[in-house]
């Protein structure tokens, strides 16, 4: 006897999120790479372990409650239901044989498992935890990143993620207020990631206090290269990021990956323009801050711009990006890798920038002021923006008081001089041998990375 075949994935889409979903946790790694490149080489090992830690906590997290919270339905137009999915129930029931002979009954997300959809939206969770770290380096004491990264991703990116992503339910729940009522644009996470990051690391980094020496202290990169891979690595896994989030391998998949690359190359331009004009000298570590300017510009505006929106976006993001840096100089907070310049003021570009550039013929089919679309969706897109941004500083400030009057944030004076490796991990990320294998040679080598 043949069985109906019901509830059937696509599996085109369905390949093509597990790709993607792959591609977003690259990102991870990538941005392990990217933050460890520009720290000083006593502190390497700890800024990729920040970033690799975070795998494990949201990960956990998301399967006990966090996915529940996130898309679970709306409550009090604040969170997901905690309870409806929590430890991913109803979510792996099914039959998922696909034969003549064999009833298929799979929990869908639109066209895909229910599971590659957790799956993909969990990645967000992680890289969203991962780049507030770069905004503290050289000073937070390890186990207290972890309790902040737990309790940060619970009492802030879970509701915040409910509120941009849950957009009319995607399991047939009711959807949250930003892209549900208030029908702002975020396609992919400028707000729900960058702006989202870059408060926290803001709020986190005044808490915190200046890594000792800054800024009279130069705190160079200690390996570029390390910089540019892991840049190269953003900008790859950035397609699963960006043309991902159509959760469908279909046109609106092309068009994203297209924008993100126009964006991207151009921002890395005008990031490297700047530095020529202002400083005499285009740098690598420009062109690698550049292209995650970009990234981060274009990720809420991909589905809503055309190839030349997508180049404006770029060039305003790049330029203004590189300018922004300097901003912890003029006002005095020592944001440690530029998480404020780079993804909180991306971020805005790129949101605010919908309700300019928007094309109505383009996937998500709203209208920029530049299309005739007067000034209602730049209204709508700065609500969201700055809702998001005002909520994750004050969430932040909270926890991390909490946190410095507990358990403690910032490791002691001795432990910053020697070096987060050694006092946290009891590890280097270069032997004896790579300093000339003696210990003055090795003594010599610390003493040239505290400089």
């Amino acid at each position: 006897m043949a069985y109906p075949v019901v509830n059937t994935p696509d599996t085109g889409d369905t390949a093509w999120m597990l790709a993607s979903s792959a591609l977003v946790l690259l990102m991870t790694p990538g941005l392990a790479f990217f933050y460890g490149g520009m720290v000083r080489a006593k502190n390497v090992l700890n800024m990729i372990m920040m970033s690799i830690s975070a795998m494990g906590v949201v990960g956990v997290l998301w399967v006990l409650y966090g996915f529940s919270m996130s898309f679970g339905e709306d409550k009090w137009n604040l969170i997901g239901d905690p309870t409806q999915y929590w430890g991913l129930k109803t979510l792996f029931q099914g039959t998922y044989a696909t034969t003549a002979t064999a009833k298929t009954v799979v929990p869908l997300a639109g066209s895909i498992p229910a599971t590659v959809f957790v799956a993909f939206q969990l990645m967000f969770a992680i890289i969203t935890v991962a780049l507030i770290s770069g905004a503290v380096a050289d000073r937070l004491k390890f186990g207290s990143w972890l309790a902040f990264s737990a309790i940060w991703v619970t009492v802030v990116y879970f509701p915040v993620a409910h509120w941009v992503f849950a957009f009319n339910g995607v399991l047939g729940d009711q959807g949250g207020w930003i892209a549900n009522r208030l029908k702002a644009i975020d396609f992919a996470g400028g707000t729900a990631v960058h702006i989202n990051a870059g408060a926290a690391g803001l709020a986190l980094a005044l808490v915190l206090g200046k890594r000792a020496g800054w800024p009279k202290t130069p705190f160079r990169p200690h390996n570029l290269p390390f910089v540019m891979l892991g840049a190269g690595l953003l900008w790859f896994g950035w397609y699963g990021f960006n043309a991902g989030s159509a959760t469908a391998s279909n046109g609106a998949a092309g068009a994203t990956f297209m924008t993100t690359t126009i964006a991207t190359s151009t921002a890395m331009l005008a990031w490297l323009l700047v530095e020529k004009i202002r400083d005499g000298k285009p740098t690598s570590l420009g062109a690698a801050s550049g292209i995650v300017a970009g990234l981060v510009a274009i990720t809420p505006s991909c589905s809503s711009v055309n190839a030349l929106g997508a180049l404006a976006i770029g060039a305003v993001a790049g330029a203004l990006c590189a300018l922004a840096v300097s901003l912890k100089f003029r006002f005095g907070f020592d944001d440690s890798l530029d998480v404020v310049g780079v993804h909180l003021v991306g971020g805005l570009v790129g949101t605010l920038m919908v309700g300019l550039v928007a094309d109505p013929m383009a996937y998500a089919g709203v209208k920029g002021l530049f299309y005739g679309g007067g000034l209602d969706q730049l209204a709508k897109q700065s609500v969201g923006a700055f809702a998001v941004l005002a909520y994750s500083f004050v969430a932040t400030l909270v926890i991390a008081y909490a946190l410095k009057f507990t358990i403690g944030l910032r490791a002691d004076r001795e432990a910053e001089a020697v070096g987060m490796d050694e006092s946290d991990h009891a590890e280097t990320a270069y032997d004896n041998a790579a300093l000339g294998g003696s210990p003055a040679a090795h003594v010599a080598g610390k003493e040239a990375a505290t400089v």
